[in-house]
C-alpha cells in the first residue's frame, strides 16, 4: 500500500500549481475541468491534487509535506532568493537537516537533505 495522492483544497489554485511546478519539481499530469489539477513527479511516485474550492480551502497547522533535496543549504538559498520565507535550517542530529516553507495556501513544506 502507498499514498496515491494528497489533496489540497485551495482558494489559490493557479498560484498553488505554479508553486508545486517551480519549487517541488512536479508537473500537471491531468486536469478535471477548470477546478482540479493533478501534479506528479517524473516517476509518478509523488502526487498532489489541487482543487479550486475557496469555500472549503485548507487551513492547516501541525502537518507538513516533505520533499527530499540534494543540497539543503543551496535549495534554501534559492527559495529565499525567489522571495519565499524559508525557516532557518534545522539539524536535529548528524546527517539530518531540513527547513520549512509555506505554499500559497499556508501548507507547510519541509525540504530534507
Amino acid at each position: 500500500m502507498h499514498i496515491a495522492h494528497v489533496t489540497i483544497k485551495s482558494a489559490k489554485k493557479d498560484e498553488s500549481v505554479a508553486f508545486y511546478e517551480r519549487y517541488c519539481g512536479l508537473n500537471v499530469v491531468r486536469t478535471v475541468g477548470d477546478r482540479i489539477s493533478f501534479l506528479s513527479d517524473a516517476e509518478g511516485a509523488t502526487n498532489i491534487e489541487i482543487i479550486d474550492d475557496p469555500g472549503d480551502a485548507v487551513s492547516a497547522t501541525g502537518i507538513s509535506i516533505g520533499f527530499a533535496v540534494a543540497d539543503v543549504e543551496g535549495y534554501r538559498a534559492e527559495l529565499e532568493e525567489a522571495g519565499l520565507a524559508p525557516t532557518p535550517i534545522i539539524s536535529p542530529g548528524p546527517g539530518v537537516s531540513f527547513f520549512f516553507v509555506d505554499d500559497p495556501n499556508g501548507v507547510q513544506f519541509q525540504f530534507i537533505g
